[in-house]
């Protein structure tokens, strides 16, 4: 168990691609904080599963919707659940995103225009759901998930680096324009995190010891790396931060 802080007990999350990765990791983490979790994902059979273990933890309430984040309309109609279940949004954390590695010359205008609105459309449209609910209650945070991968100018992924370094505009944009609302909003940008996805498709013994060359910790970092800087950010410890970027990558960039 990690730091508690009292003032998220019972505060209502969203959290978007939810299901698995470090989206699951940041649900259980809120969940053990006492908070009302909903989270959206289109993997109906992982999220389920979620559900359950969460309810029979019992320590915060969890609510999963099965949704397409790339249908904004589904995308809303499923915020609108997790609000009639549990009420205003406190905190919203933007976590879902597709990294599938892509040539450049085979990439067309639908899977450009796919993996966009996964990585950064489902953000812009999710924080304007629950803005309305920060303001009526003059706090919230927003947590924008980005990448390093633009930072450190990985190849092999334009579309994927393309959307997520627009992450941080758009959190910059929405911190300004709601800050004198009390709404926060930063964005928060994981490494290499060994994920079984990661696991499963990317990482060998010779790219993990790229990776630690790299890396200043000489360590797997994993999702609860980042879970424990989400919820942070999300609770009133952080209330004067605003606008900023925080990246964990084990000190790669």
């Amino acid at each position: 168990m990690g730091a508690i802080y009292p003032d998220l007990k019972g505060r209502v999350v969203i959290v978007t691609g939810g299901a698995g990765g470090i989206g699951a990791s940041i649900v259980r983490a809120f969940a053990a904080q006492g908070c009302r979790v909903g989270f959206l994902d289109v993997d109906a059979v992982r999220g389920a599963a979620l559900e359950a273990e969460l309810d029979s933890l019992g320590d915060g309430a969890a609510a999963f919707v099965s949704c397409d984040l790339t249908d904004v309309d589904a995308l809303r109609a499923a915020i609108g659940q997790v609000r009639d279940r549990f009420g205003p949004v406190d905190a919203l954390i933007n976590n879902a995103a597709h990294d599938e590695r892509h040539a450049t010359l085979d990439v067309t205008e639908a899977y450009w225009d796919r993996r966009i609105a996964v990585n950064l459309k489902h953000q812009f449209f999710a924080a304007q759901s629950v803005l309305p609910d920060m303001m009526a209650q003059g706090r919230g945070s927003i947590l924008n998930l980005g990448s390093t991968s633009w930072m450190i100018g990985q190849g092999g992924m334009a579309a994927y680096t393309a959307s997520k370094s627009a992450v941080l505009g758009l959190t910059r944009s929405l911190a300004r324009d709601f800050g004198e609302h009390g709404v926060r909003v930063n964005a928060l940008a994981p490494g290499w995190i060994m994920t079984e996805r990661q696991l499963e498709h990317w990482v060998t013994p010779e790219t993990e010891k790229d990776i630690y060359k790299n890396q200043c910790l000489k360590r797997r970092l994993v999702p609860e790396d980042i879970a424990r800087v989400a919820v942070f950010l999300s609770s009133e410890e952080a209330s004067a931060i605003t606008n900023q970027h925080y990246v964990v990558d084990g000190g790669w960039t």
